[in-house]
């Protein structure tokens, strides 16, 4: 049996993130035991400096507080990402929650997995919009291998 490719799926907490999850596992693992891909959730978490820029007494228990709460809110949308999966029938799932600028630490998840797909939710604004939707003369002269899928979540 041949191994299978790998799939990072970058979450963040929002309606957008879980919405394009659930589609990225209806289209692309309908039946898990037989999709041809291993799905990674990378969860990219701030650090806790860029949260609070404070200096002066008191500034290490504050610094402590937004750490806790920061892992806790990242947990929790690691949690509710695997009970999706669960929900869908897909139980061998990697889930990583990585410390840093959400751009940086996405690409190294790609790198170091060497996933073949990288999806994720849009909110419809910022770079991933401008850079990975683009048609015509806009992609034109501009490789791209393997460019991400972006699943936006239909206004109601």
């Amino acid at each position: 049996m041949a191994e299978k490719q790998v799939m990072i799926f970058a979450l963040d907490d929002s309606d957008h993130s879980y919405y394009a999850l659930e589609w990225t596992l209806d289209h692309f693992f309908p039946s898990p035991s037989t999709s041809n891909f291993k799905l990674i959730i990378v969860h990219a978490k701030p650090n806790p400096t860029s949260v609070i820029a404070l200096a002066g007494p008191g500034t290490t228990e504050m610094f402590t507080l937004v750490e806790t709460d920061i892992k806790r809110a990242a947990q929790k949308t690691i949690d509710k990402s695997k009970e999706l999966c669960k929900t869908k029938g897909l139980t061998n799932v990697g889930c990583e929650i990585l410390e840093g600028d959400a751009r940086n630490v996405i690409c190294q998840a790609v790198e170091r997995h060497h996933a073949s797909i990288l999806a994720m939710g849009s909110h419809g604004y910022g770079a991933f919009k401008r850079g990975g939707k683009q048609t015509g003369k806009q992609g034109r002269g501009r490789p791209k291998k393997d460019p991400p899928i972006i699943s936006n979540k239909k206004k109601s």
